[in-house]
C-alpha cells in the first residue's frame, strides 16, 4: 500500500499532462490557465513537503499516510467535478498539498517497517522503481483513459488507488509512538513555505516569461534568500523543522543532490521525447504512453536487483554514478534521432538504457535518504528527498525548456519559414534537450561519486540491537 501511495502521487504529475489538452477543450480556459492546473499542484506539494513531513513526526506517520490519501482523494473528486478553470486550479492545489503529507509519511513509514537490511534492500528497490517508472505509468494511464473514458477519469482513478491503499494502511501498517512532542518550528515553517512557494514560482515563470524578466528573477531571488534566512533559523531553534543533521550527512546529503541533479535530467525524457513521438512519428496518446513501457520494465529490472541484492552489500557509491553514466549514455543515443527515425531502432535503444540507469540511481538514494536516522527526523528526513527532487524537476522544466526554445528560434533565424525548416527545427530543439539532460546526468555522477560513503549504509540507530547486525 505505500507503493501504491507513492505511485498515486508520482503518475499525478504526467496523468494530468495528458488529459490537459482535452479538459482545456471542455472547460474553455487559455493556454495561461493551463499552465496554473500544472504550476498549482507543484507549488503546493513543493513548498510543504517539509512541514508534512515533520508533521509525520510529531503527530504519527500511519495518521498522516491516511490523511494524505483520503484527502488526495477528496481533492481529486473536487477537480474530476470541475466545472471551470478556478475549481480545477484549487482542487490541484489541494491535491499538492495532501500529497505533501503523504509521500514522506509514505517513505517514513517504509523506513520504520524494514530495519534488517535485506528486507529494506527489497522494499526499497520496489519504492524506487515506482518512483522513476511513475511517470510513465502515468502517460500511458492518462492516455487510455482521455481516449477511452474522460479526462475526468485521469483524476477520479486516484479514487481506486486511494480506496485500496487505505484498506491496507488500516490492515496492515503499524506505527510507533511519537518519541517527542515538541513544538512546531512555526519561523521555520513559514520560510521554508514562502521561500519554496517563490522558487518554484519563479522558476515556471521562466519558461514562459525568460530569464531576465522580472517576473522570474525576483521571485527567484526571494526564494533563494529566504531559505538561507530559513537555514539560519534551523540553526538557532530548540525544535527546528528541518534539523541540519539531517542533510549534513554525507549520504543522506548525497541522496537529496542525486535526486535533484537527476530530477532535472528527467525532465527531457518524459516531456520531450513526447513532443517526439507524438510530432515526429505521429504516436497516439496510447502509443505513446505503451512506448514509455519497455524503460519502466528496465527501471524495474535494475531497481529491484540494486535494492534487494547490490544495495545491502556494497552501498550507494558505486551504483548510483553508474547509474546516472548509464542514464546519461541512453541520452546521447537519443540525440541521433532525426525525421526518419523508427521507434525500434531510434527511441528503444535509449529508453531501455535510460531505465537501467534511473533504477540504479532511484533505489540506492531513496534507501539511503532515510538510513542511519533516527526516527524521530525519519518524517522530515524523506520530506527532503521529495523537496529536492519536485526542486531539480523545476530547474529541469525552467532551463531545459528555454535551452529548447533558443536552439529553434537560433535555427530559424534568417530563414523563410517552410514545413520542412520547421520540422527540422523541433528536432534541434530535441537534441538541445537530450545532450543537456545527458550533462546533468554526468553531473549526477560526479556528485554522487564525490558524496557518498564507501561501504554499505548505516544501520537504523533506533532498531533492537539483534536486528542492527
Amino acid at each position: 500500500m505505500l507503493a501504491m501511495a507513492q505511485l498515486m502521487v508520482v503518475l499525478d504529475a504526467t496523468i494530468v499532462n495528458i488529459a490537459l489538452p482535452t479538459a482545456q477543450r471542455d472547460l474553455g480556459f487559455s493556454d495561461g490557465g493551463r499552465q496554473w492546473v500544472v504550476t498549482g499542484y507543484a507549488l503546493a506539494f513543493g513548498s510543504l513537503l517539509l512541514l508534512g513531513g515533520r508533521l509525520s513526526d510529531l503527530f504519527g506517520r500511519k495518521r498522516m499516510f491516511l490523511v494524505g490519501l483520503v484527502g488526495f482523494a477528496l481533492a481529486s473528486a473536487l477537480g474530476g467535478a470541475a466545472q471551470g478553470l478556478t475549481m480545477l486550479i484549487v482542487a490541484r492545489a489541494l491535491q499538492g498539498a495532501f500529497g505533501a503529507a503523504l509521500a514522506p509519511a509514505a517513505l517514513s513509514l517504509l523506513s520504520i517497517t524494514f530495519p534488517d537490511p535485506r528486507e529494506r534492500g527489497k522494499a526499497f528497490g520496489i519504492y524506487g522503481a515506482i518512483s522513476g517508472a511513475g511517470g510513465a505509468v502515468g502517460l500511458l494511464l492518462g492516455g487510455v483513459l482521455t481516449e477511452y473514458a474522460s479526462w475526468r477519469w485521469c483524476l477520479y482513478v486516484n479514487l481506486v488507488i486511494a480506496a485500496l491503499a487505505v484498506a491496507g494502511g488500516l490492515l496492515k501498517l503499524r506505527d510507533e509512538p511519537a518519541r517527542t512532542r515538541g513544538r512546531i518550528d512555526v519561523p521555520g515553517a513559514v520560510t521554508a513555505v514562502v521561500g519554496l512557494v517563490s522558487l518554484v514560482y519563479g522558476l515556471a515563470n521562466a519558461e514562459s516569461d525568460g530569464w531576465g524578466d522580472a517576473m522570474t528573477l525576483g521571485p527567484v531571488t526571494v526564494g533563494v534568500l529566504v531559505l538561507i534566512a530559513f537555514v539560519a533559523i534551523e540553526r538557532r531553534v530548540e525544535h527546528p523543522l528541518l534539523p541540519l543533521r539531517v542533510v549534513l550527512d554525507r549520504n543522506r546529503g548525497g541522496s537529496y543532490a542525486a535526486v535533484g541533479v537527476a530530477g532535472a535530467g528527467m525532465f527531457g525524457i518524459f516531456l520531450f521525447l513526447t513532443y517526439y513521438m507524438t510530432g515526429v512519428l505521429g504516436f497516439t496518446p496510447i502509443q505513446t504512453g505503451c512506448a514509455f513501457l519497455p524503460m519502466l520494465a528496465a527501471i524495474m529490472l535494475s531497481a529491484t536487483t540494486a535494492g534487494s541484492i547490490l544495495t545491502p552489500r556494497v552501498g550507494p557509491r558505486p551504483l548510483v554514478p553508474l547509474g546516472a553514466l548509464t542514464a546519461g549514455a541512453g541520452m546521447l543515443l537519443m540525440t541521433r534521432l532525426d525525421l526518419h527515425s523508427t521507434y525500434a531502432t531510434g527511441v528503444l535503444p535509449g529508453l531501455l538504457v535510460i531505465g537501467l540507469g534511473m533504477g540504479l540511481i532511484f533505489a540506492p538514494t531513496q534507501n539511503a535518504a532515510t538510513s542511519g536516522v533516527a526516527h524521530t527526523d525519519a518524517g522530515v528526513a524523506s520530506a527532503m528527498i521529495n523537496t529536492t527532487q519536485q526542486i531539480g524537476g523545476s530547474i529541469g522544466t525552467a532551463l531545459l525548456s528555454s535551452f529548447a526554445a533558443s536552439a529553434a528560434g537560433d535555427y530559424m533565424a534568417g530563414r523563410k519559414p517552410t514545413p520542412q525548416l520547421a520540422a527540422q527545427a523541433a528536432i534541434e530543439r530535441y537534441h538541445t534537450v537530450f545532450w543537456w539532460s545527458a550533462g546533468f546526468f554526468l553531473l549526477c555522477a560526479l556528485v554522487s561519486a564525490v558524496l557518498f560513503r564507501t561501504g554499505p549504509l548505516d544501520v537504523d540507530p533506533d532498531a533492537p540491537r539483534a536486528m542492527a547486525h
